[in-house]
């Protein structure tokens, strides 16, 4: 089983050097931060940045605790891999906060991000603002149909994928989302990464093989869905068995109160032994 900091590539291309396969993507010194710790952080941030747009000035960890999820000691301890940060007894500065966060995660200032695929998905990606909000600014759409090349989507112009490499010298992107099928995705991250890509958010259902110093995170609705179908058909399960429970104690409860109404409405029968009446 693999650590908390599990590998986020796989160099397995042909002809890479595959040794020192795993890596993080931010460090400290004398110290690696899991993967899971960096994905908290970002949670983190969403977070902080709601709150400062209410301008909400502190915010405690069991505050942090109530609004995401995540325990509060889990959240300090987060935090300690970059230093000092809070006062006891009065909290962490909101502003202040986020925008540690922000250096620490390197998107203190605009990263242009690439987009390949201009169908449904990649459509939705450029439409969505959250990516600019957090800095990641869409510079360039790129697709393979003819069809669809040239065309404006949304404020960019779709390009050839044949143009990836020569366009990307001007754009110096070094991140890329990949929303094409899963037959293609491969090519396409080679061509990718000759044209200087070194992140790829992967969202086409395959394992990439990347060189060395290519990082790759999958995003799997399937898996997601899947995972939410298991823990949805356990709950189900649980509540049929509590169903059966309270019905089988309202059985005996039925049979309970029957008996007792039985017994009280029976009619007395004489006693055959007494001796008859005289008359």
């Amino acid at each position: 089983m693999e650590d908390e900091s599990h590998v986020l590539s796989r160099a397995t291309m042909p002809g890479f050097d595959h040794t020192n396969e795993v890596e993080t993507l931010t460090q400290v010194p004398n110290s690696r931060v899991p993967v899971p710790t960096l994905e908290r952080l970002a949670t983190y941030l969403r977070l902080l940045h709601d709150l400062d747009q209410a301008h909400i000035e502190t915010v405690s960890s069991s505050e942090v605790e109530r609004q995401t999820g995540i325990n509060a000691a889990q959240f300090r301890k987060d935090l300690s891999y970059f230093g000092e940060f809070g006062k006891p007894g009065v909290g962490y500065n909101v502003p202040e906060l986020r925008q540690r966060i922000t250096r620490i995660l390197k998107i203190d200032r605009p990263k242009p991000v690439i987009l390949i695929g201009a169908g449904n998905l990649g459509s939705a990606l450029v439409g969505y603002p959250g990516l600019k909000e957090h800095q990641f600014e869409l510079v360039a759409v790129f697709d393979n149909n003819y069809g669809k090349i040239g065309r404006p989507l949304w404020n960019l112009v779709i390009q050839d994928i044949a143009r990836l490499k020569e366009l990307n010298d001007s754009l110096k992107a070094r991140i890329a989302i990949l929303a094409v099928p899963a037959s293609a995705a491969q090519d396409v991250c080679e061509r990718l990464v000759d044209a200087g890509i070194r992140a790829i958010l992967n969202f086409a259902p395959v394992l990439l093989r990347v060189p060395e110093g290519v990082y790759v995170r999958n995003v799997s609705f399937i898996q997601e869905l899947a995972v939410l179908s298991y823990h949805l058909s356990e709950e189900e399960e649980r509540e049929r068995q509590q169903n059966g429970h309270n019905q089988a104690d309202m059985a005996e409860s039925h049979l309970t109160t029957l008996a007792a109404y039985a017994a009280a409405v029976e009619p007395e029968v004489p006693d055959r032994t007494e001796a008859p009446i005289e008359s």
